[in-house]
């Protein structure tokens, strides 16, 4: 008896020449990217393995990752804030929130940086006190806006205007009627927030924050012009020194790829927290 020729049982995946002969050419790219990468002597491998773990770039990479972690920190916080006031009845808080983002977004974050390190050219003292009043205490600026201080403000008050409009998508995902389910079971406004909007908002919130932070590490590179030691920084000294410039900008983006990778898995890890019981985190958890 003859085979039934429209039988699926018996069929066979079809060659796809054209996607076999574009993964051969990416796979000669990458080993020819791997083979200039390992063969060419500019590279200078052992002088990156040298310098890889050198106590300066190590502190250049703390100071990186702790301006990355207390301006997201910080950044987050105003971010917040800032979100409620857009969201709020209140206009002069919203009006002040929706120029706040306008300043912050719509300027460069290196001019954010040069002005708050260059504080004391406008003002040499701050102070604070009763408004066209008495003054009641006053500091030196460049004793109180200190190079590590200007740095983290640039960052965190440029970052604070970014995470506004990210956490006011996020609140405005939520389903109004959680709120008035919340309202109708005795919540007050905090507590509501608090349990059950933020967490339903972190779901969508996430994703774009996680590229935020990312993006603050890369950008903590630019605190270098104020005189910060961060990691890039640190790595031009050394180069500066030896003229080991290929190498050691090696080790700055080993370091910071390193980073990113740590940064990334705890991205995935929270959205999976967050996203328990919604689309495909659910039915990866029903799979298991």
């Amino acid at each position: 008896m003859n085979a039934d020729p429209d039988d699926v049982a018996g069929a066979r995946p079809r060659l796809r020449w054209g996607r076999m002969a574009a993964n051969a050419v990416v796979a000669l790219l990458l080993l020819q990217a791997l083979v200039f990468a390992a063969t060419h002597p500019r590279f200078e491998w052992p002088v990156v393995a040298e310098f890889f773990t050198a106590p300066a770039v190590l502190r250049g990479l703390v100071t990186s990752v702790v301006l990355t972690a207390a301006g997201m920190a910080i950044g987050t916080v105003i971010g917040i804030a800032l979100a409620l006031l857009k969201l709020s009845d209140w206009r002069a808080g919203r009006w002040f929130a929706h120029g706040y983002t306008w300043l912050f977004r719509g300027t460069p974050l290196l001019i954010q940086l040069l002005a708050w390190y260059n504080l004391a050219y406008l003002l040499p003292t701050i102070s604070i006190g009763i408004p066209f009043g008495p003054t009641l205490a006053s500091w030196d600026t460049n004793e109180l806006i200190s190079p590590f201080t200007a740095a983290l403000l640039g960052l965190a008050l440029n970052e604070g205007a970014y995470m506004a409009e990210i956490m006011r998508a996020g609140f405005l995902a939520v389903d109004p009627g959680q709120r008035d389910a919340a309202r109708a079971l005795g919540f007050t406004p905090a507590r509501t927030f608090r349990r059950i909007v933020f967490p339903q908002a972190m779901r969508i919130v996430l994703p774009p924050a996680g590229s935020q932070v990312i993006g603050m590490l890369k950008g903590t590179s630019l605190v270098s012009v104020i005189a910060i030691t961060d990691l890039l920084f640190s790595v031009q000294t050394i180069y500066n020194r030896n003229f080991k410039v290929v190498p050691l900008l090696i080790v700055a983006v080993l370091w910071y790829l390193v980073v990113f990778s740590l940064l990334t898995l705890l991205q995935h890890r929270l959205e999976r927290h967050f996203s328990r019981g919604h689309g495909a985190a659910a039915a990866d958890e029903r799979s298991r």
